[in-house]
Order: C-alpha cells, then sequence, then structure tokens
C-alpha cells in the first residue's frame, strides 16, 4: 500500500483513541476540565455505565460565548500560551484535546454560561461535526453531556465491558478526584441512584470514610513532611526544597491484598509511579504481613519546574528530575508516622 495522508476524520478518530478508551476516561478529562475551571461542586451522571449517557455539570467559570466554537477545536486550551508555558503548568488539562477527541467518537451536546454574562450558550457536535448551536437559558458553569459513546467507531465500542463493570470504572475516577480534591463536592448518580457523594469541606479523612467506610477512616495515621532532608546537602537536597507531603497512611493493623487502596497525588494529580509506591510499602517494613499492602492517600507539592507532565498520553504517569530523592523524602514521611503509632 503507497504512503498517503489520512483523511481528516479517520486522523481525528484515531487521536481519539489516545485519550478516550472508555468512559471513565472521558469522565476523567471533562472532571479535569471543571476543576481546572475553579468548581467548587462538580455532578456525573451515568445511564448504562455512560455508555448511553455520561453528563458532568460544575459551577465553574463557564465558557464565553465567543470561544465555544474553539473549545471543539483540536490543541485549543486556554491553560497555556506557549510551549515555554509546558515547564510550569500548573492546571490537569493543557494540551487541549479532551473535547474534540471525545465529541469525534460520540455525541456531545455543551451548555455553558460564563461568570457576569446574562445569558449562556449550547453547542452539539456529533462526531466531530458541529449539528446545532446558540444561545441558551442556563446556570453559571458548564454542563458537557456525552451520548453513545464509539457509536461511529463500533469496532472499539465491542471492546467494553458491561455497563456495570464500566460503570465501576468511572465510580473509582470520582472518587480518586475527590480524595485529591477534599474541598471540592462530588456526587456520582447512575441510573438514578446516587452512587458517592462527597462534602466538600475539606476534611480528607470525610472523603475517606464516604469511599471505604468509617472503619478504614478510624483506623488511618496522619502524614505531614516539608522540605529537603536536612542531612544531605547538594542537588537532591535543593530538588526537594520545595516539596510538601500530607494526607494519611494506614496502621499497620490495616491492610489490603491488592494496591487498590494505595492512591497518590502530586500537584493534584493522580499518578502512577512504582518508586514511590514501593518507597510507601518499605516504610512499614516487617510490619505487614508478605502479599498485603497498606492503604494510603498522599499528596505531594512540588515545584512545577522540578516534573515533567506530558510523558504519558493519559497524563497518569509525570516525571520527577530527581524522582530517588522524592522517594526518599516520602519513605520518612511515612515511616515517621508509622513509627509514631508502633514505635521500635
Amino acid at each position: 500500500m503507497p504512503i498517503r495522508l489520512l483523511d481528516a476524520d479517520s486522523a481525528a478518530k484515531i487521536a481519539a483513541g489516545e485519550v478516550v478508551e472508555r468512559p471513565a476516561s472521558a469522565a476523567k478529562e471533562l472532571i479535569e476540565n471543571a476543576i481546572d475551571a475553579g468548581a467548587t461542586d462538580i455532578r456525573v451522571d451515568l445511564r448504562d455505565g455512560g455508555l448511553s449517557l455520561l453528563r458532568v455539570v460544575d459551577n465553574g467559570c463557564g465558557i464565553p460565548s465567543d470561544e465555544l466554537g474553539l473549545a471543539f477545536e483540536r490543541h485549543a486550551t486556554s491553560k497555556i500560551g506557549s510551549i515555554d508555558d509546558l515547564a510550569t503548568v500548573a492546571t490537569l488539562g493543557f494540551r487541549g484535546e479532551a473535547l474534540p477527541s471525545i465529541a469525534a467518537v460520540a455525541q456531545v451536546s455543551l451548555a455553558s454560561r460564563a461568570e457576569g454574562a446574562a445569558s449562556g450558550c449550547h453547542m452539539q457536535v456529533h462526531g466531530g461535526q458541529i449539528v446545532e448551536q446558540g444561545s441558551a437559558g442556563c446556570p453559571p458553569g458548564t454542563s458537557v453531556s456525552v451520548r453513545e459513546l464509539f457509536f461511529n467507531t463500533p469496532a472499539r465500542r465491542k471492546f467494553l465491558k458491561t455497563p456495570l463493570a464500566e460503570g465501576g470504572q468511572v465510580t473509582r475516577v470520582v472518587g480518586q478526584f475527590a480524595l485529591a480534591y477534599p474541598g471540592i463536592g462530588f456526587s456520582l448518580t447512575a441510573d438514578g441512584k446516587t452512587v458517592f457523594q462527597s462534602s466538600g469541606r475539606g476534611q480528607l479523612l470525610d472523603v475517606v470514610a464516604r469511599l471505604y467506610g468509617p472503619e478504614v477512616a478510624r483506623g488511618m495515621l496522619p502524614v505531614e513532611l516539608s522540605g529537603a532532608d536536612p542531612g544531605p546537602s547538594g542537588r537532591a537536597a535543593a530538588e526537594t526544597a520545595s516539596l510538601v507531603v500530607r494526607g494519611c497512611v494506614s496502621q499497620p493493623s490495616l491492610s489490603r491484598s491488592s494496591r487498590a487502596q494505595l492512591s497518590l497525588f502530586v500537584n493534584g494529580r493522580c499518578i502512577q509511579a512504582r518508586g514511590l509506591l514501593h518507597a510507601i510499602e518499605e516504610a512499614y517494613a516487617s510490619l505487614l504481613m508478605v502479599g498485603r499492602h497498606p492503604l494510603a492517600v498522599l499528596h505531594l507539592s512540588l515545584d512545577p519546574s522540578l516534573l515533567d507532565v506530558n510523558v504519558h498520553p493519559a497524563k497518569a504517569e509525570v516525571k520527577f528530575a530527581n524522582e530517588r530523592a522524592v522517594a526518599s523524602r516520602l519513605h520518612q514521611a511515612v515511616h515517621a508516622a508509622v513509627a509514631r503509632y508502633a514505635p521500635v
């Protein structure tokens, strides 16, 4: 077959596959947009596990009517202005791919009203094509409804799991955001039934109790550490000087058979980092039986210039300037908390 350029429709659907794998990944992107918009209340509604409908409603700053069309253009973003901003990006989103990627493989309706605007605006995009737009009466904030995900890519849709399984993945995503942002009220409704709701009062243990139960919340130990290691000096100390670790970990008597309840956030971003997770578990040394794992909800704050957040298609990983130094300080923070509870 000769080399040729893909048509715009095929290219858009392929690119969407890097961002949208299932309803949970669409929910993640939309919730990130809501958080970046300054929302304090985010509601997620599902039908058939998000296959028929996924709706995310927020009370953030909204989108001005003259910018709504740009929101569905690829690589259109309000988060960065140039490549230089990537070195210090502090928002969850920055690539401008979420809305156009979702709209390329679904039927999307968006209604938004910007702060101070007398009225709102709405737009419907089906398979990447605008089918309707105009003014609308709506409350401040943004509402995005995603219907019939992968309706135009049946090969992708047939690999999705059952509505119950897909809905469970969305529940996990919402729970992770609630742990990352206890100051934001989250609610999740599936087929008319409330599945999860957080108060948004800023109390991390309150969210832990709602997700894992009050018994687990009572078995958590506070963790707090800031600054560089006072021992070693030089580059490692300089690169962890801005590091702050806060959160909670479980008492040694409270454990799980998997790492599913080990949650790690860096600058508000939920990440996968084997080295850091290993540092957490090493802090328990011989206090846990083989095959058992602690529970943890840990927030790391670090100078954004010491992170590269643009290393994973789904933004699930970050690259540290000195991951070993960060892991060492994380280990110290968790070990100190556990040692206070179970001193040697």
